[in-house]
């Protein structure tokens, strides 16, 4: 009898499967893609074996929370991710969708995306949600692509940046929705302090809901607010996840400035509270007490009527500009962020035309030039033609470490992948996973090994309904890490944020190597993930 014959074979790991409670040591056979037997494997052969003595192999990250729709074009490598140990980016969030794109929104659609892009110029060659797909699948990507469609890109493509929708529009919202969920989104996402989407009255969400749910989706959403009215937000959120019968995923869930903190065990009461009503809630996290967004987020959404290009233009007047201070100083009845940030607070961490502004917080640059902070922000959005990006410091750890030990959080890292060197940006672009298991499982002990890794394999893996991934077992995608976890470190900081990881010496991707010992070895070998309930 001969020899049995697989692709690769793993010896000796500490395997944590996604759902076990504690590890054990054995050998996992791949073949084909996928894991076939697990166990003690004495007379096999093997085209790669790799001894992994001593170390952890651990379900592929699911990184529920990404913002890569146009940058793994640019970038299909995806370093920053695959060195984390991320197999899987669940891109489409925040309501920023790169489809579909109707061609008299075109123009729209670029200058939507333009607020996140880090100046990342990809040609947009698609207009239906099966052809963007399609054009990931040319690419090529080295991670999986699983999809949302974004709720402000469909309402783009209606209506642009009007605030009024009518119910033709409504239901032409819908078909657009049925035709992404038809080729294969897994759901719908929000960003409700964004403009166009930000103008959604809750009816409107809970329809496009509807719709979503009848194809087994899930509902993501960025909240109106995750500072002062929080809990409003959040309540908002699980209504439409009950009135729509649909999961919702709450995304990056914080509380965000002084005033706010020690809201997110009310939130975790509330999530609990709409679980027993039959709502499935979960929310994802980063494990960092600073967001980041576009700097032009701090402007009331009001001004955002009349599309990018006039608003920016406007922003030159001094007149314009006096108006603008009156509305962020008066107003709060939207998620004015400047009413929980300090000067300090804020730090550019990209700008296409001031590379030495990046680092440096708005109270630096106003001292230094002498001008005044608003100045400041309005001369970096119109020079950058808002494509300026800001960190904010404004979280609590206590917060955070609440939330990350509770049974529905998940980690996402709201980054997108980007080369090094790409300005300063949040050190959660580099560092997000192996920052979890380095701080919160090993120096802090919040989390034990096992809990950190499931919610970054297992159930973000079970909140999408991908049911061949996220865990070590046969049949499963052999989407696979093996960790040093005596040497696992996020070397990522908000100083120096462009350094990958160390600690991550294996990533498997559909059963094919892309890093050996630490170093990426120039394989491509991610999929794009289709929603198959339809």
């Amino acid at each position: 009898m001969g020899l049995t014959s697989y692709d690769l074979v793993i010896r000796n790991g500490k395997v944590v499967t996604g759902v076990t409670q504690t590890w054990f040591e054995t050998d996992i056979a791949v073949k084909d893609g996928r894991i076939v037997r697990i166990g003690y494997l004495k007379n096999v052969s093997s085209d790669v074996v790799i001894d992994v003595k001593g170390r952890y192999v651990v379900p592929g990250f699911i990184d529920m929370h990404n913002h890569s729709d146009l940058s793994i074009i640019a970038y299909p490598e995806a370093l920053n991710s695959l060195m984390q140990g991320v197999t899987t980016l669940v891109i489409g969030n925040c309501g920023f969708s790169a489809a579909p794109v109707l061609p008299k929104s075109l123009n729209d659609i670029k200058r939507f995306w333009s607020q996140l892009s880090l100046g990342i110029s990809v040609d947009i060659t698609w207009s239906s949600f099966d052809e963007y797909l399609r054009t990931l699948e040319t690419v090529k990507p080295a991670v999986n692509i699983v999809p949302l469609v974004g709720h402000g890109t469909l309402r783009i493509n209606v209506a642009g940046f009007d605030d009024y929708l009518s119910n033709e529009d409504l239901e032409m919202m819908k078909e657009l929705t049925v035709d992404a969920m038809r080729a294969g989104a897994f759901g719908i996402s929000t960003g409700l302090i964004y403009p166009p989407g930000s103008y959604a009255s809750t009816n409107e969400l809970v329809e496009l809901a509807k719709v979503v749910s009848s194809y087994g989706g899930i509902y993501s959403t960025h909240i109106r607010s995750e500072s002062h009215r929080l809990l409003e937000a959040v309540e908002e959120a699980l209504e439409i996840g009950l009135k729509a019968g649909i999961p919702v995923e709450i995304s990056h869930l914080k509380a965000a400035g002084r005033p706010n903190w020690g809201k997110v065990k009310e939130v975790i009461d509330l999530v609990r509270k709409y679980r027993e009503y039959g709502v499935e809630v979960n929310y994802d996290m980063y494990p960092y007490t600073a967001g980041s967004t576009s700097l032009i987020a701090l402007l009331p959404q009001s001004l955002y009527r009349d599309g990018f290009d006039i608003l920016i233009s406007k922003l030159s007047d001094k007149g314009f500009r006096n108006e603008v201070i009156k509305l962020v100083e008066s107003s709060s009845d939207w998620e004015n962020l400047l009413k929980i940030l300090r000067w300090e607070d804020i730090v550019i961490s990209y700008s296409g035309s001031c590379k030495p502004c990046e680092g440096r917080s708005i109270l630096e640059l106003s001292r230094e030039l002498g001008k005044d902070p608003y100045d400041i922000i309005f001369d970096l959005i119109c020079s950058d033609q808002g494509r300026t990006l800001m960190v904010m410091h404004f979280m609590n750890e206590e917060d955070l470490i609440y939330g990350l030990k509770q049974p529905y959080s998940l980690i996402g890292s709201d980054s997108l992948v980007i080369p090094l060197g790409m300005g300063k940006p949040h050190p959660r672009f580099f560092g997000t996973f192996p920052r979890v298991i380095k701080r919160y499982v090993k120096d802090l002990g919040i989390l034990s090994l096992e809990e950190a890794v499931a919610k970054m394999s297992s159930i973000p893996a079970q909140k999408l309904r991908l049911n061949d991934r996220g865990i070590i077992a046969p049949r499963f995608k052999a989407d696979l890490v093996v960790l040093n976890i005596k040497n696992i470190e996020d070397r990522a900081t908000f100083e120096d944020p462009n350094k990958y990881p160390v600690g991550i010496d294996y990533v498997i991707v559909n059963g094919v190597i892309s890093v050996s010992e630490g170093e990426y070895v120039g394989v491509r070998n991610g999929e794009v993930v289709k929603n198959l309930t339809t």
